[in-house]
């Protein structure tokens, strides 16, 4: 199994209207290409007070080409609809985990 970890820490201002719309558009369009089998949303409880609020979002795939096919087709496309709604709002990091 491997799991697709994406990172955010938002800025508390818009924390709200941007986890409604990750919940309500994001997270669904990911699902939507049919390569994730699950998902995931997890808020940090233990972070520096930087202004902002930490969150996971953690999509499962069966092997990594389906993972690899996710990033090739549509990765850049929903990234960019994050970076187009909320700018510099917020800051990210990816990672890539293999269960063992």
């Amino acid at each position: 199994m491997i799991l697709y970890n994406l990172t955010i820490n938002i800025d508390k201002t818009v924390e709200r209207e941007w986890l409604n719309w990750m919940r309500a558009e994001h997270v669904p369009a990911i699902m939507a290409t049919g390569l994730p089998l699950s998902h995931k949303i997890l808020h940090l409880l233990t972070e520096v007070d930087n202004g902002g609020a930490t969150y996971t979002f953690q999509f499962s795939f069966r092997i990594k080409l389906d993972f690899y096919r996710f990033q090739k087709y549509h990765g850049d496309d929903l990234m960019e609809k994050i970076q187009e709604r909320f700018g510099t709002q917020y800051v990210t990091f990816q990672s890539l985990l293999e269960e063992v």
